[in-house]
């Protein structure tokens, strides 16, 4: 089981440490100044404030363990680290030395809690302290001066709780639940209660045999209990390679079963839902003095800053232009659907070709012909956006039938029960979905 989780670390700790540094990299920058968002628990003093802030996160899914299967569970966070310039026992800002500079900065220490349970035993509650701590280091060159990091004690639990499910299928529904039980007096400002706080909070989970069933796409038996799931500030996923289903990890940013790290990322870039090239080139485009305030910043910075540096242009080559897939269109004519009175032509361009309309086309899908005004089902497929899925059954009004550079097309819809679909058909903002991913309606 444990080596499940290491194989499931590449893709954690792309949520552990999403957002923990943004481009330009650098502390001054504004950006930079306002941090730690995703998966924060706070201490309840905090989360009662009513800011928006919470102590806990709970995550639901359903099993199909073997026999005598064993759950693993490994709660993964950061600690945050106040790192201070002191010059004479006073904190501050920055400090130059030598041509090399030094500035204060929150960094952040790992931290993993482990959890075994059978998945026999019903509930279980394992409480974890992380103690307290400080270390001083001394500048070169300046006696007077020294980099101190200090951190909090950090207190919590992990709550796992197993129930059988009712009916003839067998199964299990499994509970998870992670909360910051950190003492602190409250209230305050959030930034002083930051270092009490479980940052990035995510957990892993394993069974020793049987499978974690998708929430997504369960099989048909395990729907209506996957439909009563309760998960707040996390989203079980699926991980590993695609088919297996022994891991899951419970994320506080959403994402689609079996995601991947791209073989094609040289490094951490600590926005693991950007464009690897974006951010590659943005960075190469830091002045020298903005790389050398970044080097200062954060061991992890001043790392991406040398990497990037050094990057041969073949593997900047590399980030630009990957193929994930090629589209298939299951139970949909073998040659494109048709589209009325429209020449196959690119892209729409009225000044090039008036015959091509998206208000007035129609695409025929199932022997229906469907165009702006028809009512449809929404059925996204795998590949959907996972914003996308949450509206899998839900009716919707096609706005128009839209032709891509590569010829396939799609339709532009707003959601049938949807308050503000007029405003924002308005103002031209849809939701897009394939022709293999709608039903039409009466």
């Amino acid at each position: 089981m444990t080596a499940a989780l290491d194989r499931a670390r590449a893709v954690a700790d792309a949520v552990l440490y999403e957002g923990y540094l943004l481009y330009p990299y650098r502390a001054s920058a504004a950006k930079n100044t306002v941090r730690w968002q995703w998966g924060v628990l706070m201490p309840a003093a905090v989360a009662a404030d009513g800011t928006g802030e919470h102590d806990d996160c709970h995550a639901e899914l359903i099993a199909d363990p073997g026999a005598a299967a064993v759950l693993h569970a490994r709660v993964r966070f950061l600690q945050l680290c106040r790192r201070t310039v002191e010059v004479a026992g006073t904190p501050v800002g920055s400090l130059e030395v030598d041509g090399t500079e030094y500035t204060s900065w929150d960094e952040a220490t790992e931290r993993e809690v482990d959890a075994v349970i059978a998945m026999s035993e019903g509930e279980a509650t394992v409480p974890f302290t992380v103690p307290a701590g400080e270390d001083a280091e001394p500048i070169p060159g300046r006696p007077d001066a020294r980099l101190v990091r200090r951190r909090a004690e950090l207190t919590g639990e992990l709550v796992l709780r197993v129930d059988p499910l009712p009916g003839p299928f067998g199964g299990a529904r499994l509970a998870v639940t992670v909360r910051n039980t950190s003492p602190w007096a409250g209230p305050g400002p959030r930034d002083a209660a930051l270092p009490h706080a479980l940052v990035a909070a995510h957990t892993l989970l394993s069974l020793s045999s049987g499978e974690f069933l998708s929430l997504v796409d369960p099989p048909e038996w395990a729907t209506p209990a996957t439909r009563e799931c309760r998960n707040e500030r996390v989203w079980p996923v699926l991980v590993g390679s695609t088919g297996s289903a022994d891991t899951v990890l419970c994320s506080p940013i959403i994402l689609y079963d079996h995601p991947e790290i791209a073989e094609q990322s040289a490094g951490e870039l600590f926005d693991g839902t950007e464009i690897d090239e974006i951010l590659t080139l943005r960075t190469m485009t830091l002045t020298d003095d903005e790389k050398r305030a970044a080097r200062a910043t954060d061991p992890r910075a001043a790392e991406l800053i040398d990497r990037v540096d050094g990057m041969p242009p073949e593997l900047l080559d590399r980030l630009h232009g990957t193929i994930r897939y090629l589209r298939s269109a299951t139970g949909l004519p073998a040659e494109p659907a048709d589209v009325t009175e429209r020449p196959d032509v690119p892209w729409w361009d009225p000044g090039a070709d008036a015959s091509v309309s998206p208000e007035t086309d129609t695409v025929v899908i199932a022997g229906v012909p469907v165009g702006k005004g028809s009512r449809v089902l929404l059925r996204p497929n795998r590949r959907a956006d996972a914003h996308d899925m949450f509206l899998a059954g839900r009716a919707a009004v096609v706005q128009a039938v839209l032709l891509d550079v590569d010829g396939e097309r799609h339709l532009a819809v707003t959601v049938a029960d949807d308050e503000g679909a007029d405003l924002y058909a308005q103002h031209g903002r849809y939701r897009y979905f394939g022709v293999d991913e709608v039903e039409p309606l009466p």
